[in-house]
């Protein structure tokens, strides 16, 4: 299997998860950071910022973690292919958090670019070792 269609793949099985789930998780987490952020009174422009990144790291967490759980339907083949490759499922939403993280951060905060990518990069990684170990636990358990 050549690399292009791994990564196929592996964007495949990842749009398996349950993301409106994720969508729904991640706005009621990014509204309550932003009622806190509210309540203590920071009034600007970056109030967003720490919401919003907050938001984008639920969504891709329980999408991806959904996605290597493989529970709800879809093709059985892919998801097997995901159960057996859990760390390659877990770099796509990883790198999605990472992009649009960075993107979120810069354009609503006045971190510099590359505070941002620094940011971006340790939630990014963060996000790819929860979903890899969980996918990796589960696919051990499977075959006990």
């Amino acid at each position: 299997m050549t690399r292009s269609e791994t990564r196929q793949l592996a964007v495949a099985s990842a749009t398996l998860g349950p993301w409106r789930t994720a969508a729904a998780v991640g706005t009621l987490g990014g509204a309550a950071a932003l009622g806190i952020d509210v309540v203590t009174g920071h009034w600007s422009l970056s109030i967003l910022a720490g919401p919003v990144s907050l938001a984008l790291f639920l969504f891709f967490l329980i999408g991806g973690v959904g996605s290597v759980l493989g529970r709800s339907g879809g093709d059985h083949r892919l998801r097997r292919w995901a159960a057996r490759h859990p760390w390659r499922v877990a770099a796509v939403p990883a790198g999605m958090l990472l992009v649009l993280d960075v993107v979120a951060r810069t354009l609503l905060s006045t971190e510099s670019v590359f505070a941002s990518v620094w940011d971006g990069i340790w939630r990014a990684a963060l996000l790819a070792l929860v979903v890899g170990v969980i996918g990796s636990v589960t696919r051990s358990r499977n075959r006990d």
